[in-house]
């Protein structure tokens, strides 16, 4: 175990090391080990998952080594001869081809969340995001370095949806919206989430409201075949009139957004919403003293950032809804990523 300050000591060297564990990953997967160890009929050695990747001999074993480590490969000796292999959880969530694959979100923050994450220390004297040293983007533009090309657009969107096909069941399910035939996905991107409530409500129509670059962008690379109860509608949610529904889901957008933004939408939401219905709120919820839980505190950080918001507590989001017109509100954790909070008009 070693002494207490020994303890101490490897605890700081984690902490400073964290980095480097998370470049690892994001390392792996844009040369595309997951990917290929996926492919191959069995396992493979360093040398020919260099010669496959065109990387050099070296570094492929030492990454391939580390991966091993963190429990994202394992690893088998074969007469005299290291041979790597995918983890269920490499295979699961890194490979492109996974059930569950995570790949364009973790290839997102490699290449956006993680260069803003090296101005932090900016950001906290400053108070607001870091577009403008990461990328050279306004920073009161908060999508411009996300939509700096469609293909950053297109992996951003394709990021949101992998996050709701493993998160966004326990949301939905989180509260009975059986009650809500007519929904309205608010910056409801690729359509996701809309995918999962028509499956999980087979009563319901979800209108998807986003700005016209991204609903073209849905349209484009997005399917939705055979699937008549979604639909798109381009607008501005701060500006252009809200389509009309029973309830009106908020997955990921109030965290963007400083309080006084967040009180104009739900402002609009409240004037729009049909008698009865409502607003669902799907966020990463900090515990009531804000000092908790881990992921949800760097998930703040990252807001502070990337955009103008933050994470809020339960009682923070109920200071938000019951003035703007929501006085009842229910909040649920899932004991997942990301939790419910319904407030009814």
């Amino acid at each position: 175990m070693g002494s207490p300050e020994d303890q101490a000591y490897r605890l700081l060297t984690e902490h400073c090391n964290g980095f480097m564990v998370s470049q690892v990953l994001f390392a792996a997967c844009e040369l595309g080990v997951f990917d290929l160890l996926a492919e191959a009929p069995g396992p493979l050695a360093s040398a020919e998952v260099a010669a496959r990747l065109a990387s050099s001999p070296r570094g492929t074993e030492q990454l391939l080594d580390a991966c091993v480590s963190l429990k994202l490969l394992h690893v088998d000796v074969r007469r005299g001869e290291a041979v790597y292999g995918n983890t269920e959880l490499a295979s699961t969530y890194l490979a492109r081809t996974g059930p569950r694959s995570q790949q364009n979100m973790v290839l997102y923050m490699a290449r956006t969340t993680y260069a803003c994450w090296g101005h932090l220390a900016g950001a906290v004297r400053e108070g607001r995001n870091q577009y403008l040293k990461a990328f050279g983007a306004p920073a009161e533009q908060l999508f411009t370095a996300i939509y700096r090309s469609e293909a950053e657009q297109l992996l951003f969107m394709r990021g949101l949806q992998e996050v709701w096909s493993v998160c966004g069941g326990s949301v939905l399910a989180a509260f009975d919206l059986s009650p809500f035939p007519l929904i309205c996905d608010l910056g409801g991107c690729s359509g996701a989430l809309a995918k999962e409530c028509v499956a999980l409500y087979p009563a319901c129509h979800v209108t998807v409201f986003d700005i016209p670059e991204v609903v073209q962008m849905a349209e484009k690379h997005f399917s939705f075949a055979g699937e008549e109860r979604i639909s798109f509608r381009e607008g501005d949610f701060f500006k252009d009139p809200l389509p009309h529904a029973d309830l009106y889901i908020l997955a990921r957008v109030l965290h963007d957004w400083g309080d006084e933004k967040c009180s104009q939408l739900l402002a609009r939401i409240h004037h729009a919403c049909k008698a009865g219905g409502g607003v669902l709120v799907i966020e990463s919820l900090l515990d009531a003293d804000g000092r908790g839980p881990l992921t949800t505190q760097l998930y703040s950080l990252n807001m502070l950032v990337q955009t103008e918001g933050r994470e809020r507590t339960a009682a923070q989001y109920r200071a938000l809804l019951a003035p703007a017109g929501f006085p009842r509100v229910q909040c649920r954790r899932t004991g997942g990523t990301y939790d419910a909070v319904l407030a009814r008009k």
